[in-house]
Parts: C-alpha cells; sequence; structure tokens
C-alpha cells in the first residue's frame, strides 16, 4: 500500500530558504498533499505549484496573501481543523505555526523546524518594540496564548529535525526536545568558483537590524575599504544616507547578478546572527572565504582557516580586527578547497540525511523518491 503523506508548510507566499527545503521534501514525497495557511500560486516555484496544494480556513480571510501574520492568532485554531484521518506520515515545516496539527493515532510525524516562532521566543522583545502601538498593547496577551499552544503542539510531533546545532539548542531550551541536525538544501552546484577575486568585500541580504549590516556599513565607513551591498529592506535609506564613495548599495539583484557578485568579492561579510544562514554557504561554493559573526548556524557552516574566519563579539571593532586577520591570511584560503566544504550543504545531501531521520522512525521511502539530484 502506498504510503499516504501530508506536508503541513506555515505559508506560501515567496521564495525562500524554507520554500527551497519544501521543494526537496516534494521531491521525496512527489505525491504528497501539502496543506498551508496561504498560498500564492505565482509567488513559488513550479515543483511546489505542480503539487498538490490545500489550504486552511486562514486563506478564506480578507486579504490573506499579503496580510497573513495578521491572522497568526487563528493559525492554532486552522490547523487543529484540519482533518488529517487517513495519512501515514505527516511532515510539518516549521517556522510559523506549522507543527500544531493533531495527527492520527497511528501517523508518524516529523517536524522540520527551521526556527521555533521567534517573534513569541527570543526575538519577542526585538518585534515588540519596532511595533505599532496596537501590537505592542495587543502583543503580551497573544503571544502569552501562542507559547502555551506552541510548548503544547511540540508534544504531537514524534522527531524534531532541526536546521542547525543552534536551532536544535533553542528546541531544547522551548520544547525540552532534542532534534536531529540537517542543514537546509542550498545549490551549490549552481554557482561555482568563478576567477580571481576583486577589490571589495561583499554584503548581502534582507536590510534588517538583526542581520547586522550597520556593523558592516560602520566598519567601513571607518576602514576605508571597499564594501558592495546587495539586498533591499527598512534600514536601507538609514544606511545609506552620508555613507562614503567606498560603499555601495545595489539593491536586490537577479540570480546572475548575485552569483557574480559571490564569485568576484574578495570576502562576504557575515555579521548577523542568523538560525543558519544559506548566503554564506552559497559564497563559499563560489569559493569566496566568509567572515562571520561567530555564533548561530554560522558555527555549523564556516570552518576557521578552511572557509572563512569568526569573530567573537558583535561590535564594530571586532569585525574590523576579523577584516585585518583575513588580509593577513588571504592567500591562503583555496577557493576548490572551500568550494568541496560548499558540498557538504547540497540538496543531495540534505535528502539523505532528511531520508536518514526518517528510516529512523521506521519510515519506508517510496520507490519515486528522488535521493541522488
Amino acid at each position: 500500500m502506498a504510503l499516504k503523506v501530508a506536508i503541513i508548510h506555515y505559508w506560501l507566499v515567496g521564495m525562500r530558504g524554507g520554500e527551497k527545503v519544501l521543494e526537496a521534501i516534494c521531491e521525496l514525497f512527489p505525491h504528497a498533499h501539502i496543506y498551508t495557511h496561504a498560498y500564492d500560486p505565482g509567488a513559488v516555484s513550479p515543483a511546489i505549484r505542480a503539487m498538490d496544494v490545500r489550504t486552511t480556513m486562514i486563506s478564506k480571510l480578507p486579504g490573506a496573501k499579503r496580510r497573513y501574520k495578521s491572522y497568526l492568532p487563528l493559525m492554532p485554531l486552522a490547523l487543529e481543523e484540519l482533518d488529517l484521518s487517513g495519512y501515514d506520515l505527516i511532515i510539518s515545516s516549521e517556522s510559523g505555526p506549522a507543527k500544531g496539527v493533531i495527527p492520527p493515532p497511528t501517523a508518524k510525524h516529523i517536524c522540520y523546524c527551521h526556527s521555533p516562532m521567534r517573534y513569541i521566543w527570543d526575538h519577542y522583545h526585538i518585534y515588540r518594540r519596532s511595533a505599532g502601538w496596537l501590537a505592542k498593547l495587543s502583543m503580551p496577551l497573544l503571544t502569552h496564548y501562542l507559547r502555551i499552544w506552541d510548548t503544547t503542539s511540540a508534544a504531537r510531533v514524534d522527531r524534531f529535525v532541526a536546521n542547525s546545532h543552534h536551532v536544535a539548542a533553542r528546541i531544547e531550551k522551548y520544547y525540552r526536545r532534542e532534534a536531529d541536525v540537517v542543514p537546509p538544501p542550498v545549490d551549490v552546484d549552481q554557482i561555482g568558483p568563478g576567477g580571481a577575486p576583486g577589490d571589495f568585500f561583499l554584503w548581502v541580504g534582507e536590510l534588517t537590524y538583526y542581520k547586522r549590516p550597520d556593523l558592516a556599513v560602520e566598519a567601513f565607513r571607518r576602514n576605508g575599504r571597499r564594501l558592495v551591498v546587495i539586498g533591499d529592506g527598512e534600514e536601507r535609506k538609514a544606511l545609506e544616507h552620508g555613507a562614503p564613495p567606498n560603499i555601495e548599495f545595489l539593491g536586490r539583484a537577479s540570480t546572475a547578478e548575485l552569483r557574480q557578485a559571490l564569485q568576484s568579492c574578495r570576502a562576504l561579510v557575515f555579521p548577523g546572527e542568523e538560525d543558519f544562514g544559506i548566503v554564506p554557504v552559497e559564497a563559499m561554493a563560489a569559493g569566496r572565504p566568509v567572515i562571520a559573526y561567530g555564533r548561530g548556524g554560522a558555527l555549523d557552516t564556516v570552518t576557521p582557516g578552511l572557509s572563512g574566519i569568526l569573530f567573537e563579539e558583535p561590535t564594530v571593532e571586532s569585525l574590523m580586527e576579523a577584516i585585518e586577520r583575513f588580509d593577513v591570511e588571504a592567500a591562503s584560503f583555496s577557493p576548490e578547497l572551500i568550494a568541496n566544504h560548499a558540498g557538504n550543504f547540497s540538496r543531495a545531501m540534505f535528502k539523505r540525511r532528511f531520508t536518514d531521520s526518517l528510516q529512523a522512525m521506521g519510515v519506508e521511502m517510496p520507490r519515486e523518491s528522488k535521493l541522488a539530484s
């Protein structure tokens, strides 16, 4: 009898790291049904559109494709209203609410956790400080309720898989559960090393506070070195204001433009603390070293002396010292060895590791699963 699989993904309104994970899971289970709170077919890849995608009651609320986060307090109810009778395997893809479904008694439930919901846990006070007055008033009560539900619903999961050791530690802290660590898939085979590096350092990402672009901009303001910034976001106007000529803001870039920038930079600067961090792996796939803050997912991907340099404090001074160290050590980094290291985070490696976690639960993989690509 064929395995009947339901995949629960928080929302499908764009293609970011979580959706790349979903694509790879769909290759393992091409006949699975996907359940999600909000779905915009035009914003996702053809591979996801080809699946049988079903939505919760959230999708029927006004403006759900754009205002889905406004309906966060209703998502636990929406998940618990899903009838998953008859499914043998539940795979929840958790960052927003997804794992809180009620699985059938005989079904196995594995949760791939990109992150426990940061806006109700470790980033709660950051989000509340930046919220409008109405949200500031309502957040304490709503998030209190969500925390209770979030910890309670963790008991409905048979096995947790985290995308990094950093996230695994947070799962243990908030849910008191152990987790396998399976890094997310990165399309490293589509990048590859380029020619000789140029004269600039690179910062890539959404220009938002927690990614700490301010540290990079201030460090390069002081040292006068050339920095290219790719990305857009709420912090861009403030960062661009008064920036010296050695710091260039390019805004959003196409896939080809980003690849070319990664291949030709001296090094990627990565000063934020992230759950995993795909951009450093992409830079390493291009053969370029990474100067990263030594916390979070960077500890899983950046190996000092092989693929980059780690700095210890989230300060301008610590970052500047790391850049000076890089200048001394730059010639010792091998583009080929760095790119080989990035291969540990390929799509094929993700599927093999995730399959290992599934098989450890006693799940028999379907014959049509694509493990190699």
